[in-house]
């Protein structure tokens, strides 16, 4: 076997066929070429945060009824050649009573860059989405990412910027105010989940 054959990389189409082959409740990422990231299903305040922030959303969101956006939960997005992300929470900025590309409805996974992304961030996956995906999606020309921390009940908004996530604002504990991209006033403190009372 030539040194070119035995250091040759897996395609995305070979390492996304191994994805779709992955058990239940396992999801996978191609966060760096070659390479799958596996992650199993999120905790419960995770979970929480990212269907609450979803609901407070849904005045946006196209399938909802709302206008100005497609909103996604944990869709596969393929970004760059070669990368594949499933963002906690993905919108795509679209004018009112744009029909929708059928690629939205059709593909998987999605190839159209979303406008913004959001990740809920955990103890076990912190350092991924700060290290790897923020940049990754800076790269693909993301201009909006929230990390949200939903244990130190924290919004950090990043904005792309001379192909840097530079921080736009941070939002500590329960807020009522508008979020950027999103112009309505949200209350943050539903997004959190209070420990039980030992």
């Amino acid at each position: 076997m030539s040194s070119s054959a035995a250091h040759r990389l897996p395609t995305f189409e070979e390492l996304y066929k191994a994805i779709e082959a992955l058990p239940p409740g396992l999801t996978g990422e191609i966060l760096e070429p070659g390479v799958i990231r596996t992650m199993g299903r999120p905790g419960g305040p995770h979970r929480i945060s990212a269907r609450t922030i979803w609901r407070s959303l849904r005045e946006y969101d196209t399938w909802e009824g709302g206008h100005g956006w497609w909103l996604e939960q944990e869709a596969e997005l393929r970004l760059l050649p070669d990368r594949l992300v499933v963002p906690d929470l993905s919108g795509w900025r679209i004018a009112r009573d744009t029909p929708l590309p059928p690629g939205f409805v059709f593909d998987n996974p999605i190839v159209e860059r979303p406008s913004w992304c959001c990740e809920i961030l955990s103890r076990s996956t912190e350092r991924i989405d700060r290290e790897q995906k923020v940049p990754l999606y800076v790269q693909a020309g993301v201009q909006w990412i929230w990390l949200v921390d939903p244990e130190a009940r924290r919004v950090e908004v990043l904005r792309a910027d001379d192909a840097e996530a530079k921080v736009v604002e941070i939002l500590e504990g329960d807020a009522k105010r508008a979020i950027p991209p999103f112009s309505s006033v949200f209350d943050t403190s539903s997004w959190w989940v209070s420990p039980p009372s030992r």
